[in-house]
This record gives C-alpha cells, structure tokens and sequence, in this order.
C-alpha cells in the first residue's frame, strides 16, 4: 500500500532537502505545503500517514497547524523538524500531540529512523 507523506516547511529548498533523505525504493507518495494553513487543509483532504512540519512558518505557524491537525486526527503523525531547538519549543510541540522533534539541518539516517519509527508505531496502533 502506498504511504502518503506530507512536509510542511515554507523553504521549498527545506521540503526538497526532507524529499531527498527518504527512500525511494519504498512506496512514498509526496504532498507538500508551504505554510501551516495549506497543511492544516491538505492534512484534511489527503489523511497522509505521516506529516514532516516546520514550527517558523507566515500565515499559519506549525505549532498551531500542529494543535489543528490534533483536532482533526487523534492519532496523527507528526514528525517536527525545526531549527528551535529551545527545551521550550520541544515540550511545546510533544506536548501538543506531535510525535517527534528533528533538529535541523537533518541527515539521511535521523529521517530514515524517524520514518520507520512512526510507522511502526501507527501500524502498531492500528493493530489494537
């Protein structure tokens, strides 16, 4: 089955950055958004697996594109990759529902282990 992933990060060098580190021998399907507001919609259209999100965005931040995807989906997953490495931001946006923090600048092995991890866990749940 195809897993659709959405990343969510107004530097479309960023998004292409995240799009690189992700295996392509896997069935991936890429949607991307450039502020939180377009997440947040295309989180509701689309229902991906797993959603990469920035926190420093215009329109809409990904802490609150964050807390609106939470309402909308209990269970969804939400990887954060920032810059905001303040103890802070992390409680703020683990707190909030996401499932977890990646520092930027990300490497290949964080996001490939970040991946799998969320997978699983969904899988996981799903299960029970």
């Amino acid at each position: 089955m195809i897993k659709k992933i959405l990343i969510v990060d107004d530097s479309p060098i960023a998004r292409k950055m995240l799009k690189s580190c992700l295996p392509k021998d896997r069935e991936y399907e890429f949607h991307e958004a450039g502020n939180g507001l377009e997440g947040v919609n295309q989180y509701k259209e689309l229902e991906p697996d797993i959603t990469f999100m920035d926190l420093t965005m215009p329109v809409m931040t990904g802490y609150e594109a964050i807390e609106e995807i939470i309402k909308i989906d209990t269970k969804a997953m939400i990887i954060v990759v920032t810059a905001d490495v303040q103890m802070s931001a992390i409680k703020t946006v683990l707190d909030s529902g996401a499932f977890m923090v990646l520092r930027k600048p990300i490497k290949k092995d964080q996001i490939l282990g970040a991946l799998d991890k969320a997978m699983d866990t969904k899988e996981k749940g799903a299960q029970v």
